[in-house]
């Protein structure tokens, strides 16, 4: 049976946090993505931001034909013993040569490991929708975008987000894949090791209910940052993308909320996981 790993970017604090209001941990919400287009794929998860966690017991890197790294609400950047041993796992599945991809966290500890920069966005927190991500031309030749077309999904698209940190300047030999007016890098390919890393900035696994989740989660920031004028505004927001959720027919929440199929459409939404795990896991 093919096996991945998924790495668990929060501490066990920010797990706890989470669980108390409802929200979905990111390897839950990562595994269940996977699971919908990949129920053959056995999954495995790491919890290596805790102290004296690194593969879970009895397994070792011949057991994985990949690694997923997963968001955090960490700072790449930050000299702690969380981010330290997460980036030191990834490094060895790399050494090992195993396919790896990195949305949001994944991308930037991929940065940073391979000696690249990341460091607060001066636009400020990109949260909710990213806008009009447009492909490069080397993210338009590449696999994790060439078959998009089957997918329904152009060289300009809308993904699910939330991000403090941005790439600032990427590693020697890495590819700029796409970007949009926030983040110039909103994805890319990073040479690690024996591998390449498939990152993104934004999150493919996310779908409406979690964003509604993480908002919740942070409601006090989301606030105090005008994203919202107050509470009521806040839960009238989740509410529609719940809705919406539950109910993709809803064109007036889906025009209101200003989404279209990018977001709608699972397999459309999560292209780019699919097209590593059939070009790099399993090609």
């Amino acid at each position: 049976m093919t096996r991945l790993l998924l790495l668990e970017g929060n501490p066990a604090d920010r797990r706890a946090q989470a669980r108390a209001r409802g929200v979905r941990w990111s390897s839950e919400i990562y595994a269940q993505a996977i699971a919908a287009h990949f129920p053959d794929l056995a999954l495995d998860v790491s919890y290596a931001v805790d102290p004296g966690e690194h593969l879970p017991a009895g397994r070792g890197w011949g057991d994985y034909a990949g690694l997923v790294i997963t968001g955090s609400a960490l700072h790449a950047y930050d000299r702690t013993p969380a981010v330290a041993d997460q980036i030191a796992l990834m490094v060895e599945a790399a050494d090992h040569g195993l396919p790896i991809f990195g949305s949001c966290w994944g991308l930037q500890i991929a940065t940073i490991a391979a000696g690249g920069h990341v460091a607060r966005s001066p636009r400020g927190r990109e949260v909710g929708i990213a806008r009009k991500i447009a492909l490069t031309p080397a993210g338009q030749a590449h696999a994790m975008f060439s078959k998009k077309g089957l997918f329904g999904k152009g060289t300009v698209f809308d993904a699910p987000c939330i991000h403090y940190d941005e790439v600032s300047a990427l590693p020697p030999g890495a590819t700029l894949l796409a970007g949009n007016a926030h983040s110039a890098v909103q994805a890319a390919l990073i040479p690690l090791g024996r591998s390449t890393v498939w990152g993104v900035q934004y999150h493919p696994e996310f779908d409406l209910a979690q964003i509604a989740q993480l908002n919740r989660l942070d409601e006090a920031d989301m606030i105090a940052q005008g994203f919202f004028a107050d509470h009521a505004a806040i839960d009238a927001h989740n509410a529609m993308l719940e809705t919406l959720h539950a109910d993709r027919t809803r064109a007036d929440l889906a025009w209101q909320l200003g989404i279209d199929e990018d977001i709608l459409d699972d397999r459309r939404r999560r292209a780019e996981i699919i097209a590593w795990i059939e070009n790099e896991v399993r090609p």
